[in-house]
């Protein structure tokens, strides 16, 4: 039992650095640097059909969100430096 342990022990590890050396896939321009495009993919994507052609509203929908934030705990910091008293909801202050 304990010699058909090792064997199959042996050959599953040498099929798995086999495996590994085997397999190169990609031609890298640099250590960490290997994306390749497909065949048929465009040097510049703006006006081809791979061009996503997002929304300029969409897009700038987390900076206003961001804006109204920054404005929203400005009233609550205002609030508290002059109460002393921390108020999350800010329709709550007056």
């Amino acid at each position: 039992m304990k010699k058909f342990f090792l064997i199959e022990s042996t050959v599953l590890l040498a099929a798995m650095a086999f495996s590994a050396h085997a397999y190169d896939g990609t031609n890298c321009k640099e250590p960490g640097v290997c994306w390749e495009p497909k065949p048929g993919y465009p040097d510049k994507v703006a006006g081809s059909k791979y061009d996503p052609k997002h929304d300029v509203n969409e897009l700038n929908k987390q900076a206003q969100s961001i804006v109204e934030m920054e404005a929203r705990n400005q009233k609550r910091s205002e609030h508290l430096a002059k109460t002393g008293k921390f108020v999350y909801d800010v329709d709550e202050i007056k």
